[in-house]
């Protein structure tokens, strides 16, 4: 479970730049078996909040709780319990696939004899399989993101957290990573992703929360969303909550 209150992050001034509030007194919950989307135009501040969740930057103020940890007092409880992708993650270009995921489970601990039964568990549900033994130098955008999710999850952690898992992907990478997020819903995990593809977020989405300068503006499932705005669908309640806005 994920727990927001009152979060607001802002950012220090340098000689340049005034201070700035990425995120401004935001509150959300995300429950176990729930995707939540956060929508928001670049600048909004998804991914500030999400690096505040995984513990990556520290809250101004506000509470965040992970699994009912919170992630100033317990950084380390938290991180064994998510999985985070960044939208900078790459894996190393030295490594094959398979060698880069071996070495994440390592990192976070899993046992040496379940290690290879659960890369080629991966392997499979990603459609990694044709390249999993090539070095990532040599892999696509797309396949280089599978690799970075099987990282991710590799150690089965009870809440994912992705920021734009889907971005510059092609249709068929963006579905096996859609794919596995249903699975992972399925499964009972909690999972909270950014996104600007308001067609994923509408598909896969039990609730929505929109951002806009810092601030939630909007939250609801799909449905309640259009209906809020008499909008046909989730872009169309989107722009009219950020042109309300």
């Amino acid at each position: 479970m994920i727990e927001v209150e009152r979060l607001t992050k802002t950012f220090p001034a340098t000689r340049r730049i005034p201070p700035k509030d990425a995120v401004r007194d935001v509150s959300f919950r995300c429950v176990p078996g729930e995707v939540y989307a956060l929508l928001g135009p670049n600048g909004a501040g998804k991914t500030s909040t999400l690096r505040v969740i995984a513990t990556t930057l520290k809250p101004t103020s506000g509470t965040v709780r992970v699994q009912g940890h919170d992630v100033v007092a317990e950084p380390r409880a938290v991180g064994a319990s998510i999985g985070f992708l960044t939208g900078n993650t790459a894996p190393y270009g030295r490594l094959t696939a398979r060698e880069v995921v071996v070495y994440f489970a390592r990192l976070y601990g899993v046992a040496e004899e379940r290690i290879k039964p659960r890369v080629d568990t991966l392997a499979k549900s990603l459609q990694m399989e044709e390249f999993v033994e090539r070095r990532c130098d040599k892999l696509s955008m797309g396949q280089k993101q599978k690799v970075s999710i099987a990282r991710t999850i590799v150690h089965d952690p009870p809440v994912l957290i992705l920021d734009e898992p889907t971005a510059g992907l092609d249709v068929l990478a963006a579905r096996a990573i859609l794919d596995l997020i249903r699975d992972c819903r399925a499964r009972g995990k909690t999972v909270l992703f950014s996104t600007h593809v308001m067609t994923e977020a509408e598909k896969l989405a039990d609730r929505v929360g929109i951002l806009y300068e810092g601030r939630l503006v909007r939250e609801g499932t799909p449905a309640e969303l259009r209906a809020a705005t008499g909008a046909v669908d989730l872009e169309g309640a989107f722009l009219k909550s950020v042109g309300e806005e």
